[in-house]
This record gives structure tokens, C-alpha cells and sequence, in this order.
């Protein structure tokens, strides 16, 4: 049970500041490339990358701190669930270059990032 609290409090904090994060980004960019869920993909795969990287170079590391920061906060900040509707949507309005950009930006982006994560980390611990 107290697993599964410590995801849901992680899972809380991570889709507030998902909410924080795509609100201002929107308000910032204000155009119809959904630019708030691009960042908040990209910044979540940067740190997932980095932290499990982490997690997994340190053999004293805390199964608790990881369901809480990489599922629950993780999980909760990252919205490929969004991306999809926002891919979808782009492409019922009949704006299929900017839905593929925001695929290709999201999928390459998101790779690139998840990989610079880990190599920031091993740079930094060796």
C-alpha cells in the first residue's frame, strides 16, 4: 500500500506541473502547434533519462524513491496521451504537415533526449 501511495502523491505533483508547464508555454508561444505537450514531453524524457541512469548506477538506490520520482511524478508530468489527441486533432482540422511535425518532433525529440538524460549522467558520475 504504500507503494502504490507514494505513485499517486508522485503521480499528483507530476500532472500539477504538467498543468503549470503547458498553460505557460501555450500563453508564451499562443499558436496552434501544441508546443505546452511538445515541452513537457521532451523536459520528461531528459529527466527520466537522467534518473533512471541514476537508479541504475547506484546499487544502493531506493526502490520507493524511484516508483516516486520516475512512475509516480514521471508518469504524471509526461503526456503521450495528449500528444496523440493533439496529433489527432491537428489532422480532423486538416493541418496534416503540423501533425506530422509534432510527430516527428515528439518521437526523434524525445529519443535524443532520453539517451542525452543517461550520457549526462554517466559524464558527470565517472
Amino acid at each position: 500500500m504504500g507503494n502504490v501511495l507514494l505513485v499517486g502523491v508522485g503521480g499528483f505533483i507530476g500532472s500539477a506541473l504538467r498543468f503549470v508547464v503547458t498553460n505557460v508555454a501555450q500563453s508564451v508561444f499562443a499558436e496552434r502547434f501544441p508546443i505546452g505537450t511538445l515541452l513537457v514531453n521532451l523536459i520528461g524524457c531528459l529527466l527520466i533519462g537522467a534518473i533512471s541512469q541514476v537508479f541504475e548506477s547506484r546499487a544502493e538506490s531506493s526502490e520507493s524513491m524511484r516508483l516516486f520520482l520516475v512512475v509516480g511524478i514521471l508518469g504524471g508530468f509526461t503526456t503521450f496521451s495528449s500528444f496523440g489527441n493533439d496529433t489527432i486533432n491537428a489532422m480532423r482540422s486538416s493541418a496534416v504537415l503540423l501533425a506530422g511535425v509534432n510527430v516527428v518532433s515528439q518521437v526523434v525529440g524525445g529519443l535524443f533526449l532520453v539517451w542525452l538524460g543517461r550520457l549526462m549522467v554517466q559524464v558527470v558520475c565517472k
